[in-house]
């Protein structure tokens, strides 16, 4: 039975254009030269610039703090005050945030007495010409995007990244080499000597009270109806910085430095080579080979490979026309290891019982369920898998895994 070619999905809403991809270019002065760092097994993004660029051109990686986008922010809403756009949180969140504020300086090895202090002052309200000056916010209609006011750390990877990429005012993302340290090490190790440790962020919140922090459109139509306000609302110091990054798979990372030749990974200060960074992804998944010569084809096909929704379905890649924003996933992509007789040990050990249940799921979302077979000849030795060369040998074969439907195979026969 033939498989049928299923067209991809529109979104129905689409709030944004289509950027095209990253170019390939041959002349190095006309490349773009991102920078990433490899941080606790992750490839991290640092700068708020090449973020913006290396997703919006392609759609690699996504956000740490947000689902994929990133462009997480403390709030989701925001409100004119005082000719200041400043995003609106409620009492409690913000007291929420205080705690996780106090929490993150008590473990850095200040005394409760010296937090306590820290934290009244926090929760002080705040004059407007102090916010002024110290540009929490943006004058008349423009108003400060999500995302980008500063960031904090809510995990170790996370910790790591605020000690490695502190974003200032320059071009590049430009770690403090004294606070690097190695992917296996304590990460607490030189908490006391931290040079940029979480502390209050330089923005500033509206706070609200908690049966006022409503939806933008209903907290609108009473300002404007009523030109009243109830309960509180303070201006207030934002207890933590938080800062988006972008993470990108390994295979994404590679593709760019690599196939594209627009990115650079840095480890310990020091830029990683090709070879160098080969060797590393191999050392953290077994099974990196493999997986990017997949992540490869795919994106020399036109798709845009996603690891991340992958894990929903039990596959390895979603693959998207254009983009997340613009399509649904059209395959679900699973990646398996052959000779060229089409045996050897796979990734997966499926049983019919198994592919009938993961065909049955595709099938359910309106996915197609795709085999992408990577084929490695009988003579590549573990030497040659060493170096990205490889690739030149190994073979891609695709087969798509349809149910066969009896009753839809007699419609079709009374058809004819």
């Amino acid at each position: 039975m033939q498989a049928e070619f299923r067209a991809p999905r529109r979104r129905a809403r689409v709030q944004e254009e289509y950027d095209a991809p990253l170019p390939v270019s041959r002349d190095p002065e006309e490349r773009s030269n991102y920078r990433a760092q490899l941080i606790n097994q992750h490839v991290l993004v640092c700068h708020p610039d090449h973020i913006q660029k290396i997703h919006n051109q392609g759609y690699f990686g996504k956000g740490i703090l947000s689902r994929a986008r990133p462009d997480h922010s403390i709030s989701d809403q925001w409100e004119q005050h005082a000719g200041l756009f400043l995003p609106v949180i409620s009492q409690s969140r913000y007291e929420e945030l205080l705690r996780w504020a106090g929490s993150a300086l008590s473990a850095q090895g200040l005394d409760e007495e010296a937090v306590s202090q820290m934290m009244v002052r926090l929760s002080q309200p705040v004059e407007m010409e102090e916010v002024r000056r110290g540009g929490g916010g943006v004058e008349g209609e423009e108003k400060e995007g999500p995302g980008q006011e500063g960031g904090v750390c809510c995990s170790e990877v996370e910790q790591e990244a605020k000690r490695s990429c502190r974003l200032d005012m320059n071009p590049e993302c430009d770690p403090d080499p004294s606070s690097d340290q190695d992917s296996d090490s304590d990460s607490d190790s030189d908490s006391d000597s931290d040079p940029d440790p979480v502390a209050p962020g330089p923005g500033f919140v509206l706070v609200v009270s908690d049966n006022e922090c409503v939806s933008a459109c209903v907290r609108a139509c009473v300002c404007l109806c009523l030109q009243v306000c109830v309960g509180l609302r303070e201006v207030r110091r934002s207890p933590l910085a938080l800062t988006e990054y972008l993470q990108l798979s390994l295979e994404e990372a590679f593709f760019l430095v690599y196939s594209l030749g627009c990115l650079s990974v840095y480890l310990h200060q020091e830029p990683l080579s090709i070879i160098h960074l080969w060797r590393k992804f191999r050392s953290l998944r077994p099974d990196f080979v493999s997986s990017f010569a997949a992540y490869q084809h795919c994106r020399s096909r036109g798709w845009v490979p996603k690891e991340g929704g992958g894990a929903k379905y039990g596959v390895d890649f979603m693959l998207y026309r254009k983009g997340p924003p613009f399509y649904h996933a059209s395959y679900s992509v699973v990646v398996e290891r052959v000779d060229g007789a089409f045996t050897g040990s796979g990734l997966r050990r499926f049983s019919w019982r198994s592919l009938a249940a993961l065909s049955r799921i595709t099938s359910n979302v309106s996915k197609e369920l795709m085999m992408c077979y990577i084929i490695y000849p009988a003579d590549l030795s573990e030497a040659e898998l060493d170096s990205p060369v490889c690739l030149g040998r190994l073979k891609v074969q695709e087969v798509i895994v349809s149910r066969w439907v009896s009753s839809r195979e007699r419609a079709e026969q009374d058809d004819i």
